[in-house]
């Protein structure tokens, strides 16, 4: 088990805006904190965002929606994608799975 606290101890002593908390098989959990600029890249598996807390934009190919604390994204491997315009508090869970490229 990994607790919420060692997530942000983690992010806290990293210049990274994300920390791997958690990780079996292909899955990878981490916390992301973007802070002035998300300057993330399109990723090679399926992610899920859990929005842990804040409100952002969030930019996923064409589509820019309005997120909160509970909602949750869903983005396919190799997607552009982003958050923009977020709060200063604002952070979520990543979830990572699947093989390269995505689940056919």
């Amino acid at each position: 088990m990994t607790r919420l606290a060692e997530f942000e101890a983690g992010l806290e002593q990293s210049d990274v805006p994300f920390h791997l908390g958690v990780a079996h098989g292909s899955m990878t959990t981490e916390l992301f904190r973007p802070v002035g600029k998300d300057i993330q890249k399109p990723h090679a598996q399926d992610e899920l965002y859990i929005i842990r807390r804040g409100t952002s934009d969030f930019l996923r190919g064409e589509d820019r929606v309005s997120v909160a604390a509970g909602d949750v994204l869903f983005v396919p491997a190799g997607m552009d994608h982003r958050f923009v315009d977020f709060s200063e508090d604002f952070d979520t869970w990543v979830i990572f799975w699947g093989p390269q490229g995505g689940e056919k």
